[in-house]
């Protein structure tokens, strides 16, 4: 199931989720980005920075509003980060605001992290480890199963806090309550899944989610009054979202001697100590790793309108501060330690071998046919050219990715336009200077370019008409114009560019062609005359013909009447 991708009606192809991708999971077709599942960590680091939002989280709020609406016992597993992703001057009101929404149990998550820490000191106590990773950060993990499995060995088995709570949960509210998880982690949503535990959370939504949730029900926070957990803790957990917070209390006594703690967030920095991991160049280290920078304070499915992530840090520690003042014990270290055992698996992605030969052929064909050519911009979201050429091959990206590439391409293709078009152009600046002028145009007026450039079209010919479309702004097309000193006859096309403030002028030598029509027109008078003439003759002939037809039709009438007296036998001359 895919629970992060992007919408194809909003992307516009920016590449910036790609560049902040570290492991490269988002595909290029079609010139749309989709989010490769096998290779994604979950980390929502896309899905925040898309400038257009054209994201697709996949949601539970209809499940969780279906099952408030059945009267299920409905049951939140609350993260401590909540205290900073909403603007409310108490953090308790958040609570009311939940149960105003219907929820029947409102809990912490700190809880589970209890759990969680003192499985850790037990599983460090019980084994000799040569290094130490904690697995509360679901991406983090994902990170290590997908591309750094060698060190699969130094995670602890333990499953997440979110997880150890549900686990509580569904056996102190019963196996049928609906346990609903809320923070401000995509990658949650992904690890509910998780087939080793996918009954234990049946829903996840983020601060994003139930911010908006709110504002669809008008319910106002800070209208409210603050609300108390059904349950909470005071020990090591409630600190788990800050910085340093999984591993602050986790060792004490000698194995605080034998380990060097080290703290990282940040997909960067994890990157980093995992490559150290793998290379061997670290031992004896416990390594807390978050991928979101500032650990879950900053994670990708914040409300929208929290950006200060400071202010929401200070939010954070000062909830933290006071709710250590308070007396209360969680009764979440009754449970068997086996229950909340969890198994990673290597889910390392096969890639198929590249050739060095498609490589360099792919890179041929990207423009880059030299070391001076592999620019490595980034604009493609890839460190180099080469790794961008892999992915081609791949089917990860596409050609055109290439911002020199297109650039290279389409200045070649406006080049060859301008220097091989048979029309003159001209690009004329808001002073009326020539800025551009092609080969065409030399011929026309019988003028290098280099001569005309950066001074007044005046020189060689009028300048009202681009005074004209200067200030009207309206473009004059197809006007046949007669350049007299230059024995021309022009078709003109002259434009006014808005955006660039400037005048194209694309003039189309038309002189043949009108001294065709004016040969053509002194043909056809000729003909005319000469058929005139033929007319005139022809009428003449025809007349004579009548005038002789009326003679002899006379002269054979009189023969006939005297045939007439004859065969009548009257007498007469004949």
């Amino acid at each position: 199931m895919n629970f992060l991708n992007f919408s194809k009606a909003n992307c516009k192809n920016c590449y910036k989720c790609l560049r902040y991708c570290p492991v490269k999971a988002i595909q290029i077709k079609n010139e749309q980005a989709t989010i490769v599942e096998e290779r994604c960590i979950g980390c929502g680091q896309c899905m925040r920075i898309c400038p257009q939002e054209a994201r697709n989280i996949k949601s539970d709020l209809y499940e969780v509003r279906d099952a408030i609406t059945e009267n299920k016992k409905v049951i939140v597993s609350i993260a401590p980060s909540f205290s900073g992703a909403f603007d409310v001057d108490n953090a308790l009101k958040i609570i009311s605001g939940l149960r105003e929404l219907g929820f029947k149990v409102v809990e912490e998550t700190a809880i589970g992290a209890d759990v969680v820490t003192d499985l850790y000191r037990k599983h460090i106590k019980e084994n000799n480890l040569k290094n130490i990773i904690t697995t509360s950060c679901p991406s983090s993990c994902y990170l290590i199963e997908k591309y750094y499995p060698s060190i699969m060995k130094y995670m602890i088995p333990i499953v997440s806090p979110m997880l150890a709570h549900g686990k509580i949960l569904k056996k102190h509210y019963g196996m049928d309550s609906f346990v609903v998880f809320m923070g401000p982690c995509t990658a949650k949503k992904i690890e509910a899944s998780n087939f080793q535990h996918s009954s234990v959370i049946d829903a996840v939504l983020t601060f994003e989610e139930i911010s908006e949730w709110f504002e669809r029900e008008n319910i106002d926070l800070n209208s409210l009054e603050p609300s108390t957990l059904d349950n909470f803790t005071t020990d090591d957990g409630i600190s788990y979202p800050l910085k340093g917070g999984v591993i602050h209390n986790l060792l004490q006594g000698e194995l605080e001697k034998e380990y060097s703690l080290i703290t990282v967030d940040g997909i960067d920095e994890c990157i980093e100590v995992f490559d150290s991991l793998k290379n061997n160049t670290l031992d004896r280290v416990c390594i807390e790793a978050h991928v979101c920078k500032g650990s879950c304070i900053g994670g990708p499915a914040m409300p929208k309108e929290q950006t200060d992530f400071y202010k929401r840090k200070y939010k954070v520690r000062n909830y933290v501060s006071q709710r250590k003042e308070n007396i209360v014990i969680s009764d979440g270290k009754k449970y068997d330690n086996k229950e909340f055992i969890k198994r990673f698996f290597d889910r390392s992605i096969i890639n198929n071998k590249i050739s060095q030969e498609d490589i360099e052929k792919t890179l041929r064909d990207m423009g880059k046919n030299s070391k001076l050519d592999e620019l490595n911009c980034g604009a493609c979201g890839y460190d180099t050219c080469k790794d961008k050429a892999r992915a081609i091959i791949e089917g990860m990206a596409e050609m055109n990715m290439c911002l020199p590439y297109m650039r290279s391409k389409a200045e070649s293709l406006k080049n060859v336009i301008f220097e091989k078009s048979p029309n003159g152009i001209m690009l004329i600046d808001e002073n009326l200077n020539v800025k551009e002028f092609n080969p065409a145009a030399e011929k026309l007026f019988n003028i290098q370019s280099s001569f005309i450039k950066d001074k007044p079209i005046s020189l060689i010919i009028d300048e009202e008409i681009f005074n004209n479309v200067r200030r009207t702004k309206e473009d004059i097309i197809r006007q046949k114009v007669y350049y007299d000193e230059y024995g021309l006859v022009l078709i003109q096309n002259i434009m006014y560019l808005s955006d660039q403030n400037i005048i194209l002028a694309i003039m189309i030598d038309a002189t043949i062609e009108e001294s065709n029509k004016k040969e053509l027109h002194r043909v056809k008078e000729k003909t005319i005359d000469a058929a005139q003439s033929v007319i005139e003759k022809q009428m003449r002939v025809a007349q004579e013909i009548a005038s002789l037809l009326g003679e002899t039709t006379a002269e054979t009438k009189m023969i006939l009447t005297k045939l007439k007296n004859i065969t009548n036998g009257e007498m007469g001359d004949f």
